[in-house]
């Protein structure tokens, strides 16, 4: 309520109008009404008029010419007879701001009103003033709340045109606005330009907080007024959705930063509370959370209670409320009976009720029964079973991984060669090497023949990603020599033993050399002493060919493949099968340097 400063009244027309009433007898008394014209501005800032009628007396009327007030003030006139305050006129009037036609150009004050405009781009939002550089303004960033007062946020007084930006994330819907000249009497201008925007309203359910408060309080705090249900709910310890409850919450247009009560006659941890907008929740908030520890394993039962203490009872399950003492396949409907028990003998605890219903919580850990626990036992057993299998799958895959086959291949040209092949078979054999060779399956040569016999191994042993060892020999290197000039000759001028599978595997093997099949399928190897690498015919060289034992480990690496150990484990190999290997290599020398051998020195097969 505001009073007009500097009040002029004609002090003669009121005099004449006391003057008049007197003479003509009538009796003066206070007017019960008095309709003021509206009010008007005079020539000058903040100077009214108003003209006030007297339909009661019909004598004429009162004029308060020029009295102080702000605009969209509202102002009390009053007046008085003499002797002064035995009767009154007053009336009170609400001024017009400058949103009105007749005063936007009456009053300077309204006349430079800063211009605003709102934009966006990208993730920032920009309030631009356009007004004259001179002008002084007043710029206000508030919350306007509908449920308590407005909140400032951001105060400044500004000069000349100015660019304000804001963040995405300071954007909500009550976010208003406000400018004015900083002048006498200024009008203030307010916009509230993000009740609509999406990003605001995101930002709003961000910022809001769900609170349960002991012993049975609820709070939503939020910085502005939400349009927003809120319900009770029970949630089951296995998941799954929080299912709605009958107490009743307050449906529509929740309090925000007021703590409210929730309808309930204990408290349990499986009870929430649960708010949703435009039927999308948004918040969620359990008693179990604040104080009353984890979920329980109870189960709720809805009671409906009807006429002559008539009643019904059903249990909240997923797939909805399952009537007790039904046909129907749930645990509920199991244990219906002993559910009555518990609930007729006080063990359950009442949550809520009204006339016409009632909610209960009944605890069900006594009905865990020990079949869970042979349940957990059968699934350890298994786990065990399934880990065994995998252990052993895995050194099975180790042991296949490693054991690399190898088919060796040589010309039986006396039994101190076959000794010393032998004893490399054997030496292999102790590492991880699958290892085939002749002298071991005379059976099954003699009774396939050498050409079957090693078409057969040749064939597993490469399609097991194995490789064929050629043991380079002086009658060997004869051999391939023989072949290939002339094959059918070599056959007729010097026939082999039926156990020379040497002789047999060349018409398979040269041609995997003549078409370039060999490299990565065939190793060739030569003894020290024995022979040297320039008798090995030029054919064989596409392969890698190693002098035995001098080159032991690069022999051992690629025989054992992308699989090989470390250097140093295949120089402690390679030192192993040496030891194995050298004894019969001497032997051989020895016998081929001695008497009746064919003379000393280094055999070179030509």
């Amino acid at each position: 309520m505001a009073t007009g400063k500097n009040l002029k009244m004609r002090t003669r027309l009121e005099e004449q109008l006391i003057q008049n009433w007197r003479s003509l007898g009538m009796p003066f008394s206070r007017p019960k009404w008095c309709s003021p014209s509206r009010p008007t501005p005079l020539h000058g800032a903040s100077c009214w008029r108003c003209k006030c009628l007297l339909p009661s007396c019909s004598l004429g009327s009162v004029v308060f010419d020029c009295f102080e007030a702000a605009l969209g003030a509202e102002v009390r006139i009053w007046s008085y007879t003499q002797p002064r305050y035995q009767k009154e006129l007053n009336f009170t009037q609400q001024l017009p701001d400058c949103k009105g036609l007749e005063v936007r150009d009456s009053i300077q004050s309204c006349w430079a009103l800063p211009w605003l405009n709102v934009s966006a781009d990208g993730d920032d939002v920009y309030l631009v003033l356009d007004v004259s550089e001179e002008q002084r303004f007043g710029l206000s960033l508030y919350w306007n709340q509908i449920q308590g007062p407005t909140k400032p946020w951001w105060h400044r007084n500004l000069t000349g045109p100015q660019t304000i930006t804001l963040n995405h994330t300071d954007l909500f819907p009550c976010l208003c606005i406000q400018v004015w000249p900083l002048e006498p009497d200024s009008v203030r201008t307010s916009i509230c330009p993000f009740r609509e925007d999406p990003r605001a309203h995101r930002n709003l359910w961000r910022a809001a907080r769900l609170q349960l408060l002991p012993p049975r309080g609820w709070r939503l705090d939020a910085p502005c007024s939400l349009l927003a249900e809120a319900t009770l709910c029970w949630q089951a310890p296995g998941g799954g959705p929080c299912q709605s409850l009958v107490p009743p919450l307050y449906q529509a247009n929740v309090t925000v930063n007021k703590t409210l009560e929730l309808p309930l006659l204990n408290a349990h941890p499986n009870l929430c509370v649960q708010v949703s907008s435009w039927e999308k929740l948004q918040l969620q908030e359990c008693l179990w959370a604040d104080s009353l520890r984890a979920l329980k394993d109870d189960l709720l039962l809805v009671e409906t209670r009807g006429l002559q203490d008539n009643r019904s009872l059903c249990a909240l399950e997923p797939s909805g409320c399952t009537p007790l003492l039904s046909k129907a396949s749930t645990r509920a409907a199991r244990l219906g009976e002993q559910l009555l028990q518990d609930l007729q003998s006080g063990q359950c605890l009442q949550l809520w009720e009204d006339e016409l219903r009632a909610l209960w919580a009944c605890p069900m850990d006594k009905y865990v029964h020990q079949r869970w626990a042979l349940v957990w036992l059968a699934c350890l057993l298994l786990a065990s079973v399934l880990f065994l299998l995998f252990l052993f799958r895995k050194d099975h895959v180790k042991a296949a991984a490693r054991a690399r086959a190898a088919l060796l291949l040589y010309s039986a040209e006396d039994s101190g060669f076959e000794r010393l092949v032998g004893a490399l078979a054997s030496a292999l054999c102790q590492l991880p090497l699958q290892v085939t060779v002749d002298l071991w399956s005379r059976r099954e040569l003699s009774a396939q023949g050498p050409l079957a016999w090693f078409h057969a191994q040749r064939r597993q042993t490469l399609q097991e990603g194995g490789v064929v060892v050629l043991l380079f020999s002086p009658g060997a290197v004869a051999l391939c020599h023989e072949w290939l000039q002339d094959a059918a000759s070599a056959s007729a001028s010097a026939p082999h033993g039926p156990h020379d599978a040497f002789a047999a595997s060349l018409s398979c093997v040269l041609p995997d050399f003549l078409q370039g099949r060999a490299p990565g399928r065939y190793v060739g190897a030569y003894f020290d002493g024995l022979l040297h690498s320039g008798a090995v015919p030029a054919l064989f060289r596409s392969v890698p060919v190693f002098s035995l034992p001098s080159q032991l480990p690069d022999f051992l690496g690629t025989l054992q493949g992308p699989g090989a150990p470390s250097p140093g484990r295949l120089g402690e190999r390679a030192k192993q099968v040496s030891r194995a290997l050298q004894p019969t290599l001497d032997q051989l020398l020895q016998a081929l340097g001695g008497p009746g051998g064919p003379g000393g020195g280094t055999r070179d097969g030509t």
